[in-house]
């Protein structure tokens, strides 16, 4: 699993965090770390989707995003 950190303009309320926690949790291979007004941390199976995808779900739900972070997801004891 990679790591993703995301700034995201337009966020204002817990309106704005539910619809891209929403967005985000559509998409296969990603786990939704956490999300708060203007950023977001999701895991995800490089496998199954992309930084570019990952996104672009957050864009359809009308929100802008900068990319701020990549690295790898530590691992659980069950993946070691």
């Amino acid at each position: 699993m990679e790591n993703l950190t995301m700034n995201i303009s337009g966020m204002t309320c817990g309106h704005c965090v539910s619809a891209v926690a929403q967005a985000l949790k559509q998409l296969e291979g990603v786990q939704v770390e956490q999300v708060q007004v203007g950023t977001a941390t999701v895991a995800y199976d490089p496998s199954r989707a992309s930084p570019d995808q990952i996104a672009q779900a957050v864009e359809s739900a009308g929100y802008e995003v900068r990319p701020v972070q990549l690295g790898r997801a530590p691992q659980s004891g069950a993946e070691r």
